[in-house]
This record gives structure tokens, C-alpha cells and sequence, in this order.
């Protein structure tokens, strides 16, 4: 709360979803909007990090006894973990993009071509579900990778933005030269994340051997250009989803609980919140609270974490989740109930399918994620 205030100090309009946390100067699940500045620190690290869900012709019933072996395949055909390269060449034509001449980010092609398709560490997944009618869904979220962060850690720097958590946000005029070349390279950051999250599903179809039927596809890391109360305003929404009236949104619980995808409503609450929503359950606890902290040297306990990872698989072996990698930091004991924070929201979404998880990739134990939120 204290973070999203001291955001609207610098903002024309601000507001705060259900799943909110810390994050770096502007908290996770917060929306701030200008009518000509941009900021830089409120998207965030992870440029374009979003969720896409996709509906197969597969039905639970097909791949129940094959869970097992798909997952093993889903989690060696795709990277996960930090600076990780796909192991398959993925071309694209945002590679011809004029942006990349760029001073920022112009030397950072080779990297993004060979991390293409990769899903990292933190809380970046690939999973399956099954929805109401037994239909087998893949949903998967992750952003930018490591051409997003170094694209941020650029335009911050050149801004002079302060570093941590209880800092100001950086704020910078969208119409001038700096400003400008940030949002070329935002907006080519998020034509990279969608490539990155559409090849994935395509990846994870093709071991299910299945067709796609619908999807579902948001950046939840990322500022557009939209029109509020008839006034034109940059939106920038950092671990929030866009919900107008009739959007689709995926929204992702845990490891060991529901996700759902949504559709924006009309209301009041609907149009104080700049048309926003959540984009996750949200965390509970911090990482370091969930797994402890060790001396580096002796690698005895400085202090031993709340969440082990017995607790962890008994939570999700009772939901029947077949689990691939995974780290106790991402434990379902570090997040709210879904559902909880979906009824939060009420009368600004509406849940259009309820989706429960059947199998889940993550980044193995011990994996960091310097690509932050």
C-alpha cells in the first residue's frame, strides 16, 4: 500500500489489484497511468512477461495414464532456468525489426535469437490443465528473458533510477529521446515475449499431439497507450492483466490450485481500476522466508525456511499434479487462494472456465531468477 501511494505522488491515476506484493518501486498488481510520461520501473524488468492459455482438441481422459511421460517430455524439449539456450533454432521476423539499430539494446540480438522459447526460473511455468468439461488446456507464462531485463537495467540506468524496492518510481517524458527509444524497445521486447510464449504452446501441442482450438493471450508486464474518462494516458500495468469489457484474460493460481480464465465487465470498480485485473494469486511470503537462509561459507542455517519440500509434493501429490522442477519458494504455501482473490475482483471479471492443474514445469531446485517482476 505504501508503495502504490508514493507511485500516485508522480501519477494522473493509479490503482492496486487483489494479487498485490512488493516489487522494485512500483508493487506487483499495481496499474499507474500518465497522460505524457512513461515509466520505466512500473513495467518493469521483465518487459512483456504475460500468460497465454490454449485450448486442445485433447481430453483429460487421453492423457490421464500418459501424464507421467508427458511431462518428461515437456520439461526436456523446453529450457528451463537461468541463461539457458533453446536447444531448437527459432526464427521470427521481429529479428528484422528496425528497433534493434537501437544504442540500448542493438548488441543484445545474438542473445535474444539464442534464448528464443526459453522459460527461466521464479515463477515461469508451462502447464496443463483440465477444465469443466474435462478439455485439456496448456498455459504457460513467462516474459522477455534476458534481452527484457538488460533492456530495463539500460533505460534505468541512463534515467538515474534509483536501485531497490522503496524507491521512487522512475518517471520520464514518453516524447522525449530517451523516452521514445524505450518505448520502441518495450514494444520489441513485447512482440518477444508473445514469439517466445507462442512457440512453447506450439512445442507442448506437438508432444500432446493435439490442435489448438482457442487462445488466450495477455502481457501482464507492459504499458499501452489507452483512452480513460475521454483523456489519452500511457497504462502501465506491472503484474496486471488488461480486462475491458468482453477481454479475455488467463489467469495462473500455483502449483497446487486452480486458474481460471476470465473476461472483463463493465462497472464502476471496473473503470476506477483503468480496466485492470490480477494477474496471479499472489505471494504470502518472500522466498528467502520460504526457504531459509544459509551461510555461503558453512552452509549451516541462518535461518531455516517455513515451507519444506515434504510439505511441498504431499500438497501437490493430493492434487494429483504431476510436478517437473520446482523449488519450495514456489510451494502453493507461498501464495493466496485464487478463488480468494478472483472474488475480489467481483463484478469487474467474470470466470469463463475454472481449470485445474494435471501436470507442471518449473526451473529445478536451486534455480535464481535475476530477471525480476
Amino acid at each position: 500500500m505504501a508503495q502504490i501511494r508514493n507511485c500516485a505522488r508522480t501519477a494522473d491515476r493509479a490503482a492496486l489489484m487483489a494479487d498485490h506484493h512488493k516489487g522494485y518501486a512500483v508493487p506487483i498488481g499495481g496499474v499507474v497511468a500518465y497522460r505524457d510520461r512513461i515509466s520505466p520501473s512500473g513495467v518493469g524488468f521483465d518487459i512483456g512477461c504475460g500468460n497465454k492459455a490454449v485450448l486442445t482438441d485433447a481430453r483429460f481422459e487421453d492423457v490421464r495414464r500418459e501424464m507421467g511421460r508427458i511431462m518428461d517430455e515437456v520439461f526436456t524439449a523446453i529450457s528451463f532456468g537461468i541463461g539457458q539456450k533453446n536447444s531448437e533454432r527459432v526464427d521470427d521476423a521481429l529479428f528484422d525489426d528496425d528497433a534493434w539499430k537501437l544504442k540500448a539494446i542493438r548488441d543484445l540480438k545474438p542473445m535474444a535469437r539464442e534464448q528464443l522459447g526459453t522459460v527461466g526460473g521464479g515463477n515461469h511455468y508451462v502447464d496443463l490443465f483440465a477444465d469443466e468439461s474435462e478439455r485439456v488446456w496448456i498455459g504457460v507464462h513467462f516474459g522477455s528473458r534476458g534481452f527484457g531485463h538488460k533492456t530495463a537495467t539500460s533505460f534505468l540506468h541512463a534515467a538515474g533510477a534509483k536501485d531497490g524496492m522503496d524507491v521512487d518510481p522512475c518517471v520520464i517524458p514518453a516524447k522525449g529521446d530517451l523516452g521514445a527509444d524505450y518505448l520502441e524497445s518495450m514494444k520489441l521486447a513485447g512482440r518477444y515475449a508473445y514469439a517466445g510464449r507462442n512457440w512453447v504452446c506450439a512445442r507442448v501441442l506437438r508432444i500432446l499431439g493435439a490442435r489448438a482450438l482457442e487462445e488466450v493471450h495477455n502481457h501482464h508486464n507492459y504499458a499501452w497507450r489507452e483512452e480513460h474518462g475521454g483523456e489519452k494516458m500511457w497504462v502501465v500495468r506491472k503484474g496486471a492483466t488488461p480486462a475491458f469489457p468482453g477481454q479475455r484474460g488467463f489467469v495462473g493460481g500455483s502449483m497446487g490450485d486452480i486458474s481460471v480464465i476470465i473476461e472483463g465487465v463493465e462497472s464502476k470498480d471496473s473503470a476506477a481500476s483503468l480496466y485492470s485485473t490480477i494477474h496471479g494469486a499472489g505471494r504470502v511470503m518472500g522466498r528467502l522466508e520460504a526457504k531459509g537462509v544459509r551461510d555461503r561459507k558453512t552452509g549451516a542455517w541462518k535461518r531455516k525456511g517455513r515451507v519444506s519440500r515434504h510439505a511441498m509434493m504431499e500438497w501437490v501429490n493430493e492434487q494429483g499434479v504431476e510436478l517437473r522442477g520446482g523449488d519450495v519458494d514456489e510451494s502453493p504455501h507461498c501464495y493466496k487462494r485464487l478463488p480468494e482473490v478472483v472474488k475480489a475482483h467481483e463484478g469487474t471479471i467474470r470466470v469463463l472456465h475454472t481449470l485445474r492443474p494435471l501436470g507442471v514445469a518449473m526451473a529445478p531446485a536451486g534455480e535464481f531468477d535475476p530477471y525480476k517482476d
